[in-house]
């Protein structure tokens, strides 16, 4: 007998893009897949005066604080009661600092003393913003992971981030089964991803090697392991319990709590909404 059971296409239900580091970000209908991650993202970085990267693990106040990206490159960063402050893309021939993305030492150029004392007030300490002038050259994948000569951003570790809504609605059931309830269910927004993925099975992107999003490809570099960041409300910064609890007793694997994959380009392009997915390889087929 047919079947009244409707299969969905998997296809891309987001797009997101942050432009600073550990801030909002904005969801645009299209956006351009560089070797380095999207266009425009993650371009900009807070950092401590020692170099270090400063994100919402240790300032959750950064949360609520958001950047809209400018022509070109620029951004314009604001936070609740906050002025607003609109950053040009600082010039690299007045030099650059040294800064230390988890480990990675990277060039970077300051963007000045107006944005730093912007930051250093909203964060109550002193810190400077940063512009990755040439993404290109500035900042190797992890070679455990990548292939010779791949770059990436000020993102964590890898261009771009995978996850997927019926995933989501996954862990929100766990959330709610558990006990602390009352946190969920979880948007999105916790997981900071780029790419959303609708019309999947839960679980399915744990199998995916390879994938093509309309007619970019990208690799599946590996599972991404998240961290307190996902316990803040990107709205308002306050900070509970929940992801991490329920990943901790339901995805973790080799001491790390997993959700979503973390990809590199395997080509350049424009993704839109609506982008059709498609699965080119699978760990079973390895």
């Amino acid at each position: 007998m047919p079947s009244d059971e409707v299969i969905s296409q998997p296809a891309l239900s987001s797009l997101h893009i942050h432009p600073v580091k550990a801030l909002g970000g904005f969801a645009p209908a299209h956006a351009v897949v560089e070797p380095w991650g999207l266009a425009g993202d993650r371009r900009w970085m807070v950092a401590d005066r020692d170099g270090k990267a400063v994100t919402q693990r240790q300032y959750a106040v950064l949360a609520p604080a958001s950047a809209e990206p400018l022509p070109g490159g620029g951004v314009r960063v604001s936070a609740p009661g906050r002025t607003p402050l609109t950053v040009s893309v600082p010039d690299p021939a007045g030099g650059t600092v040294v800064v230390d993305v988890f480990g990675t030492k990277v060039d970077a150029v300051p963007a000045g003393p107006e944005p730093d004392a912007w930051f250093s007030d909203h964060l109550g300490a002193d810190v400077r913003l940063v512009h990755m002038d040439d993404p290109a050259r500035r900042r190797p994948v992890d070679p455990a992971y990548a292939r010779a000569g791949e770059t990436v951003s000020f993102a964590d570790g890898f261009p771009l981030l995978v996850t997927t809504t019926a995933s989501l609605d996954a862990l929100n059931a766990l959330v709610a089964a558990g006990d602390h309830a009352d946190e969920g269910p979880l948007p999105m927004a916790r997981f900071r991803p780029n790419l959303v993925v609708g019309g999947t099975t839960a679980w399915e992107e744990d199998r995916w090697a390879r994938i093509a999003v309309g007619e970019v490809a990208f690799r599946v570099a590996k599972p991404c392991s998240r961290c307190v960041v996902t316990t803040t409300d990107q709205r308002t910064g306050a900070r509970g319990k929940e992801p991490l609890r329920t990943l901790t007793r339901h995805r973790r694997s080799g001491g790390k709590l997993l959700f979503g994959l973390n990809l590199v380009p395997e080509s350049t392009g424009t993704l839109r909404v609506g982008d059709p997915v498609r699965v080119l390889a699978t760990r079973d087929d390895a």
